[in-house]
């Protein structure tokens, strides 16, 4: 039999922002604010743009994916820190932690990808006269 290390990780250890246990409601309690005003926010924008006919343009539409999208990129790390702040957890899964990563990574490319679209969108509105006006 060859030496070597036979070790299975199966968890990671997350540091945290503090150790000390008097700062973990303070800690909880921002950043549970912060993703709340985030997540309303967005979901403000997506039912305004929805409930308006006068809003029902592309780059409306386009901020209305961005909102949705900004909600998921959000949604995927926020809620597991909540928790863990909670729970006084420092460990996350292999698993949970490539899940995370994926759709951090996704949503991030997404949003990147909506910003994109909105850009060109407004880039071919102001380069391409309008000619349908009336005179």
């Amino acid at each position: 039999m060859e030496p070597g290390n036979s070790t299975q990780i199966s968890e990671f250890l997350l540091l945290g922002l503090s150790q000390a246990l008097e700062l973990q409601p303070l800690i909880f309690g921002l950043f549970f604010s912060m993703y709340l005003i985030t997540v309303f926010g967005n979901l403000l924008i997506i039912l305004a743009v929805c409930s308006d006919s006068h809003l029902h343009t592309p780059m409306y539409f386009f901020l209305s994916n961005l909102s949705f999208v900004d909600i998921c990129f959000t949604s995927t790390t926020v809620p597991k820190m909540l928790v863990n702040i909670q729970t006084q957890s420092k460990t996350i899964t292999f698993e949970g932690c490539i899940t995370q990563m994926y759709f951090y990574i996704l949503f991030a490319v997404l949003d990147n990808f909506v910003l994109t679209v909105m850009a060109y969108d407004r880039f071919v509105a102001i380069s391409t006269p309008c000619t349908t006006w009336s005179s």
